[in-house]
């Protein structure tokens, strides 16, 4: 009877373990263009990772960017721009059968977009994460002068300050939102702890001079974040 009942927790395991999506080491088993196949599927179909090319004489670069289709291990190349940079080239070695691939690459970096100071404190001490505060987000969106976070600002920012999470606060749930696939990977029931939420986020700075928050900072935080 300790067994079947052993048996039964081990099963549950999988379901119960955590809300974070694992990092995950895998290959190329085949490649054609931009249809890719890994070896090993990552956790969940929406994952992100980076192809890592071996060049021998122990020399090995990230090559592109990938995200999962499929449950079965079925991948979409989506871009080999991996830190922009005016003055560096653009690496452009094809995806090859047997390339290093890490799924959830920079999973453990995370922004944080919540409705208020308790949530985000409630959230960031109980978890354990490189958090990206906010802030940056306030200043990068001001610099660009967009209006709120949306999936396509989002994976600007990501890339500029190498984030692999966006964890968004909802009314009644959490969601994690891949930026590079801009595809949910998790989802779980939250209820905020707060009573007011700050538009379009909460952050530590009052007001901008400069793009969205020259304006009167008067909106629906929830409403914003069911683009999401």
């Amino acid at each position: 009877m300790q067994k079947i009942a052993l048996s039964v927790l081990v099963a549950m395991v999988p379901l119960v373990a955590g809300f974070f999506p694992p990092t995950v080491h895998t290959t190329i088993s085949a490649a054609n263009g931009t249809d890719i196949r890994l070896s090993k599927p990552f956790p969940v179909t929406g994952m992100s990772g980076v192809v890592v090319h071996n060049f021998a004489n122990e020399l090995e670069a990230i090559t592109g960017y990938i995200a999962q289709t499929s449950k079965e291990g079925s991948a979409q190349l989506l871009t080999k721009e991996i830190i922009h940079h005016d003055e560096l080239p653009t690496i452009k070695t094809p995806i090859h059968k047997g390339d290093k691939v890490i799924g959830g690459y920079l999973y453990d970096t995370v922004l944080l977009i919540a409705p208020d100071a308790q949530t985000y404190a409630k959230i960031t001490s109980a978890t354990r994460k490189r958090w990206i505060h906010p802030d940056l987000l306030a200043a990068f969106l001001s610099r660009q002068g967009d209006a709120y976070p949306t999936k396509e600002n989002l994976a600007v920012f990501a890339k500029q300050y190498q984030v692999g999470l966006i964890y968004i606060v909802k009314r009644n749930s959490a969601v994690l939102l891949d930026p590079i696939s801009g595809q949910v990977v998790a989802q779980k029931a939250f209820k905020p702890v707060g009573t007011k939420a700050k538009y379009p986020f909460f952050m530590r700075f009052d007001s901008f001079r400069t793009g969205m928050f020259s304006d009167s900072g008067e909106g629906d935080y929830y409403q914003l974040t069911e683009q999401f």
